[in-house]
């Protein structure tokens, strides 16, 4: 089965759709993403225009906060504060990666984490781990509604993590152990990697390394999600799991069309939830 990722998101957005009009409805307002892009990473911009073109389509106000000189750490800083402090603006999204020279841990912890729509702020990352999630990471939380949509059983499965990355391999490890699948976690320096893969019910690979995932790693029938994307000299993108391969033997993500579309989906909706908690019951 291939896991597209397309159907998915569009559920998600459908749902999106309607917590916009319902704080339309209650408050007046439209749910604000404020998007950070420093530098002039063409990818980056790539990022970043395909999420305003989705937050646009369903009713999301995405307002541009472009530097394409950059930002000095002291201007920086003091753009986050003022938006932190903007209560029209219920997300605050930085385009990762930064450029060189920037503390990026330093740039995200500065963010309110109410304002958090990555999921990626320390007191966010911390009630994760504790079992209490506020704001789920957007692509790790994309993963498992994938799974969950083409009916992976996760309880009792065994489950391998490949990456360890805050951004999405722990993360979402702690969203398959919190399922009460067996996670074990991976990375690139692990030993007999094959080892691990070959025993997975569920395989998630997350660490931006092209076809490192072939066919004879694979458990037939297992559930593949892959969040790798690299740009080959071609120009063609292609993830971290050897997809033609792989394809015959398991459940698995394509790439592009799998956990892409869920990422931009998850944050938009991580976008209502934000401005549904900070507007409560206000005025309209």
């Amino acid at each position: 089965m291939i896991l597209d990722g397309n159907p998915v998101a569009e559920r998600v957005l459908a749902e999106v759709r309607a917590g916009v009009a319902r704080v339309r409805e209650r408050h007046g307002v439209a749910p604000t993403l404020a998007v950070l892009l420093l530098g002039n990473d063409p990818a980056s911009g790539l990022y970043v225009r395909s999420k305003k073109r989705m937050a646009a389509s369903v009713g999301i106000t995405s307002p541009d906060y472009v530097y394409p000189e950059g930002l000095d750490r002291a201007a920086l800083l003091d753009l986050i504060d003022r938006l932190n402090a903007d209560r029209t603006v219920h997300g605050i999204l930085p385009q990762l990666p930064l450029p060189k020279g920037i503390d990026e841990d330093e740039v995200i912890a500065r963010i309110a984490p109410e304002k958090d729509v990555d999921g990626i702020h320390p007191v966010n990352m911390g009630r994760l781990l504790g079992g209490q999630p506020a704001v789920l990471p957007c692509t790790p939380s994309g993963c498992m509604e994938i799974l969950d949509h083409y009916g992976a059983k996760l309880e009792g499965a065994e489950a391998v993590m490949i990456g360890r990355s805050r951004i999405v391999g722990k993360p979402l490890a702690q969203l398959l152990l919190a399922r009460h699948a067996t996670v074990t976690m991976c990375h690139t320096r692990t030993r007999d990697l094959a080892d691990h893969t070959r025993r997975a019910d569920v395989l998630c690979v997350a660490v931006g390394r092209a076809g490192l995932v072939t066919a004879d790693m694979v458990k037939p029938g297992a559930w593949v999600v892959d969040v790798g994307n690299t740009r080959l000299p071609s120009g063609q993108w292609v993830g971290d799991v050897d997809f033609p391969g792989v394809s015959h033997v398991a459940h698995v993500t394509p790439v592009p069309g799998g956990v892409g579309p869920m990422t931009r989906a998850m944050l938009l909706r991580n976008t209502v939830l934000a401005a549904e908690r900070q507007l409560g019951g206000g005025l309209r």
